[in-house]
């Protein structure tokens, strides 16, 4: 896995120009079909992939934390949300609250999460690539793709299947 992660950002840079040709294509004219598609290409991807074996999303990217997740991961701590945002976030450039640094505090050496069960919704839908309308989401997935090596398979798959 470690030799993967290391050969991800340099794969993805690879197919850069050829996914963003793609995602604009899918942009103007999605199929039908695509939203169907998406959620096969995510749970076949997802029967050979276990995230504990990578976690590398929560090793180099941080999520964005919604007021609900602060609300919900404070109550879990037994914390006032203000307290859990001090001791754990901060705001962002686009006025987000973000972890304060990365990897990230709630991340174990064994790759679990220690508030898994409460954890904030960008981690819950990681690596979105089965959110419905997912052509208008392309920007964000371009990021993921050098991130999470199942979001990479997951891309490169689609472009085959729709013949790209």
């Amino acid at each position: 896995m470690d030799e993967l992660l290391k050969q991800l950002p340099q794969r993805a840079n690879e197919v850069h120009k050829e996914s963003k040709k793609f995602f604009a294509k899918l942009k103007k004219k999605p199929p039908k079909h695509l939203d169907r598609l998406m959620v096969e290409l995510h749970e076949a991807e997802f029967q050979k992939t276990d995230c504990l074996d990578c976690a590398n999303c929560c090793k180099t990217t941080g999520p964005l934390f919604t007021d609900k997740d602060v609300e919900r991961i404070a109550k879990h701590f037994r914390m006032k949300p203000q307290q859990f945002i001090k001791t754990y976030l901060r705001i962002d450039e686009d006025n987000d609250y973000v972890l304060q640094s990365v990897p990230c505090t709630f991340l174990g050496a064994d790759n679990y999460c220690s508030i898994y069960d409460v954890r904030p919704k960008a981690c819950r839908e990681f690596p979105h690539t089965d959110r419905k309308k997912f052509q208008q989401i392309a920007n964000l997935t371009m990021k993921n793709v050098a991130i999470c090596p199942a979001a990479f398979n997951i891309v490169e798959e689609m472009k085959r299947r729709l013949n790209f």
